[in-house]
């Protein structure tokens, strides 16, 4: 595409030369820029974009985008105020707007996101509808799986994404969002037709000044929907009716909205929940009242949520009732999220990616209902992020927990034994843990310590495969070191 035409997208620029290169890519990492690329000058919390834009120019860029002054070395250079929103318009343009000719479901939550985007996923692929799917994991496109760096990539990323998903006959994408993206404009040209909520409590408050400013960028997805009734097109918002978080998002999206629960009369209900060490059995009320018993392999009052907010989206994608359950009671679980650990011991390691208050408590709730034994949490919290939830979980491991083992999480460029004070400042002087800040080592106590039918819940990293220590990215897997320090007992 021509350089011209596709800036003639956007309504206010200024072009520094009158040259019209042919435009083959768009990149914001100055190492990719080839021949006839746009680098686009994005400025993060920890680069600056603008800063490398000599390096794109000799990488081959045709063009820069900026919203300040750069060193083109020569090339054009377009003006804008805001480069991030230009990205996102630019990027919708260039992919020929994959999203306006699918059909997309957007999940938004502080937790429940990754499961619920995977359960939808399984429904759709079961369904025999073509799907595609980006979120916390991996993106994957008609069950082929892809890496990537965040919970809801850029703007360039994810139309590539979309783009790349529709040319392989995807007909519906599902995709976690994250407030993050909603803040900084990620997900504009994004053409949602079911947004859905699992749920809102204390996260990210290093990035959202308080809770108001947080449940703010989540309505975003709500209100941003559009504002169009068509015979042929469903708009829809699913909301869980049992936070208080949806009625905020009732009065700001135009769309139609389903709700889901379990305590409050809904659209989508589930009653007489049994959970055990195995599953978890209800019976799914759905909006056309037939009623369908679920038995779910996943475990937990929260796995319900996850599975009532998942069959709403479905339902309202038009899979019938019958094969949302059997897809439902087909999943055996999600990476890192509630898996067991087996390595033929004879107690019970669960690695969970709780790292918020309410997720830890609900997990750890959950297996005091089957707990036969002691109930160990190793806990951490990561550096760099929201510290005022530091001493709340801590407070919660040692309240739910027969014993509590506190340990580093991804301390970044914190202290670790820093972020250990902060913890520890939730919790009496008499209370029952320790304090071991390896986490490997912290890991290998407790599987030491373990007896018969005891239950070890390694909290906070899930399906992670690495550790953030200062700069570094070293590899690490909780379920990894849980397996090698059980084989360390046994021998």
């Amino acid at each position: 595409m021509e350089l011209k035409a596709l800036l003639s997208n956007l309504l206010n620029y200024t072009l520094n030369k009158d040259e019209n290169p042919n435009i083959e890519t768009i990149e914001m990492d100055s190492r990719k820029p080839q021949k006839n690329s746009l680098f686009v000058c994005i400025e993060g919390f920890t680069m600056d974009g603008h800063d490398f834009a000599r390096q794109a120019a000799e990488n081959g860029a045709a063009a820069i985008l900026a919203e300040k002054e750069v060193d083109s070395a020569g090339l054009p250079v377009i003006m804008v105020n805001d480069t991030r929103r230009a990205l996102a318009i630019l990027s919708d343009v260039f992919y020929e707007h994959p999203t306006q000719s699918m059909h997309l479901i957007g999940i938004t939550g502080t937790n429940g996101k990754t499961t619920t985007s995977h359960l939808i996923e399984k429904i759709l692929s079961d369904a025999s509808i073509p799907a595609g799917l980006i979120g916390t994991i991996d993106m994957k496109i008609k069950g082929k799986s892809y890496k990537v760096a965040n919970t809801t990539p850029e703007s360039l990323f994810l139309q590539k994404a979309f783009h790349q998903m529709k040319e392989e006959g995807v007909k519906t994408a599902v995709m976690e969002v994250s407030s993050h993206a909603l803040d900084q404009g990620r997900v504009r040209g994004c053409d949602f037709n079911i947004a859905v909520f699992t749920n809102l409590t204390q996260d990210h408050l290093d990035y959202h000044r308080n809770m108001e400013e947080y449940l703010y960028a989540k309505s975003l997805l709500f209100s941003q929907m559009g504002n169009v009734y068509k015979n042929d097109e469903v708009k829809a918002a699913v909301l869980n009716n049992d936070d208080p978080a949806s009625s905020a998002f009732k009065r700001v999206t135009s769309s139609q909205v389903l709700t889901y629960g379990i305590d409050t009369a809904s659209d989508m209900m589930a009653k007489d929940i049994e959970i055990t060490s195995r599953g978890t059995v209800f019976t799914l009320i759905a909006p056309n009242h037939e009623n369908v018993k679920v038995t779910l392999n996943l475990i937990g009052k929260f796995s319900v949520y996850n599975a009532l907010a998942a069959a709403s989206a479905c339902f309202l994608s038009g899979v019938p009732l019958k094969q949302i359950v059997k897809s439902l009671e087909a999943v055996t679980g999600v990476p890192g999220r509630f898996e067991t650990v087996d390595a033929g011991q004879d107690f019970t390691v669960i690695v969970d990616y709780s790292h918020t208050p309410d997720s830890l408590e609900n997990v750890l709730r959950t297996i005091k209902e089957f707990a036969k034994g002691k109930v160990t949490a190793i806990v951490g919290c990561g550096g760099d992020r929201d510290k005022t939830k530091r001493p709340i979980m801590a407070g919660i491991a040692v309240q739910l927990a027969d014993e509590a083992v506190f340990t580093s999480d991804n301390p970044r460029s914190e202290d670790p034994m820093s972020i250990l004070k902060d913890m520890e400042e939730g919790v009496d002087a008499d209370a029952r843990y320790v304090t071991i800040p390896d986490r490997k080592e912290a890991i290998e106590y407790a599987v030491s310590k373990a007896s018969k039918d005891d239950i070890l819940l390694i909290a906070g990293k899930g399906h992670e495969t690495y550790q953030i220590i200062g700069s570094d990215v070293l590899t690490f897997d909780d379920r990894e070191v849980a397996k090698e320090a059980i084989g360390g007992i046994k021998k």
